[in-house]
């Protein structure tokens, strides 16, 4: 017999009638799969009601998506897919990554990092192989294994936070997901190892799983046809070709372009890094730590350096931020809230967990003069509970806790940091010392004693 159906404005925690711990962990469950694969802009389960019209209209989009009656109720139907094991790519176009490109060439290289706990070497090996041969077969395509980490693809099994922004959730929701084609992280296919992996029978199908995401990989969207390959649900019966008509014909409409218009792709979808990360003026426009990690910000690129891991991973700030366009001029993090911010021009986002919230907001909420169109720098020390803005050779100290800005200021650059010279391009703190980043130097500096301690390249930061 179908569950009970309900809409958000049935679930409000202030009414007078509470809902039910079951209706609880399925709006939970609703509202966490519509923010993830749908761009609902998150609220707290006693705000439903607030944000129902938003919610409705999500749940209507994913209804409409599966081929579901869109009554924007969350019915029987309706949280069976939701709790169905997918693909971590999301639904709507305006939120996903990069899809609809394509890679400026026909052949492709790939490299596989970690591997699976669940199966032999060789066995990934020759899954993930055939894989690529189902896109091969039905295209002009192919596909050769790299022995190094500059390959195009890189393959690795993962999990929960692995360094991109879209960490996995353990057993069953998110099996796996890939970027689109691009530079850095562009092409790159994460599976969370927290499933069991299998060459078939038992547990996920890994053959199946990979040629679904290595389909993103070469630049297709999920597809509303469940016959289609691209479809966003896990199914493990397939028919041997896997491929449906449509995903035959999508991947030949991408990569059977007259060669004029191939490379007009090429020149706009793949523009060259500004300058190699190893070049002695190398510099950055923000750096911040977020969590465990710490971002390097420069144009519109990205790096992000795990303090636990060696290898960094880059790509285009959108590839890992789908919502930001922009270039990031400044950015801090505030530890007792689990945020960092990021600056560009007059405005903000803000970033928690690993996701961008909402839309951007004006740097006057932090208290700055209306005059203040841009900020060169900003650091949050969380000893002092203050996050410091600087702005050419000035700087104000805003008081996290109060949420207002200190009296006294602005206040000289100079005189307050004796040593720091010339425009501060980037600056952070880690275990007690600021790192100010000033053209292609990094000035390591002792806040408590008031003097530089070090100086060293900005891109020894990347393992230059």
């Amino acid at each position: 017999m179908p569950g009970p159906c309900f809409t958000a404005s049935t679930l409000t925690l202030d009414t007078e009638r509470s809902p039910s711990a079951e209706q609880l962990v399925d709006l939970k469950l609703a509202t966490e799969y519509l923010k993830r694969y749908y761009n609902l802009h998150g609220e707290a389960l006693g705000r439903v009601k607030r944000s129902g019209p938003s919610f409705t209209s999500k749940v209507k989009d994913m209804q409409s998506f599966f081929r579901l009656n869109a009554t924007g109720v969350l019915d029987s139907k309706t949280l069976e897919v939701m709790r169905s094991p997918r693909c971590g790519v999301p639904d709507v176009e305006e939120y996903s990554h990069n899809q609809g490109t394509r890679w400026n060439k026909n052949v492709i290289t790939y490299s596989i990092g970690r591997y699976t706990r669940d199966l032999p070497r060789n066995t990934v090996d020759s899954l993930i192989e055939s894989a690529f041969g189902v896109w091969a077969r039905a295209s002009s395509l192919t596909f050769v294994r790299s022995p190094t980490r500059n390959a195009d693809i890189m393959v690795e099994f993962v999990t929960y936070n692995h360094g991109d922004m879209f960490p996995f959730d353990g057993p069953r929701g998110t099996l796996a997901h890939a970027f689109g084609p691009g530079l850095g992280v562009g092409g790159d296919t994460h599976f969370d190892d927290d499933e069991h992996w299998s060459a078939g029978g038992r547990g996920f199908n890994l053959f199946v799983v990979a040629a679904h995401e290595f389909g993103h990989a070469l630049g297709l969207k999920h597809s509303q046809n469940p016959d289609s390959l691209m479809y966003p649900t896990y199914k493990s019966s397939r028919p041997a070709n896997l491929l449906s008509i449509e995903d035959v014909v999508n991947i030949n409409r991408l990569y059977t372009l007259p060669n004029y218009w191939s490379h007009w792709l090429s020149g706009s979808l793949f523009p060259q890094l500004m300058q190699n990360k190893c070049d002695a003026d190398m510099t950055f426009d923000a750096v911040t730590t977020v969590g465990h990690a710490t971002f390097f910000f420069r144009k519109r690129h990205l790096w992000i350096k795990h303090n636990e891991q060696h290898d960094i991973k880059e790509g285009p700030i959108n590839n890992f931020m789908p919502k930001i366009k922009t270039r990031i001029d400044a950015a801090f993090w505030v530890p007792r809230r689990s945020t960092a911010y990021l600056i560009h021009g007059s405005k903000f986002w803000t970033v928690k967990g690993s996701s961008v919230r909402g839309r951007p907001r004006r740097l006057k909420r932090f208290g700055l003069p209306v005059w203040v169109q841009d900020v060169d720098a900003a650091v949050h020390i969380a000893r002092t509970g203050r996050t410091l803005f600087f702005v050419h050779n000035i700087y104000w100290s805003y008081n996290e806790k109060q949420r207002i800005m200190d009296s006294g200021y602005p206040k000289g650059i100079s005189e307050d940091f004796p040593g720091i010279n010339g425009t501060i391009n980037a600056a952070f703190h880690k275990k007690g010392f600021i790192y100010f980043f000033v053209g292609p130097q990094v000035y390591k500096y002792n806040y408590t004693q008031k003097h530089v301690v070090g100086v060293e390249k900005a891109n020894s930061w990347l393992g230059c």
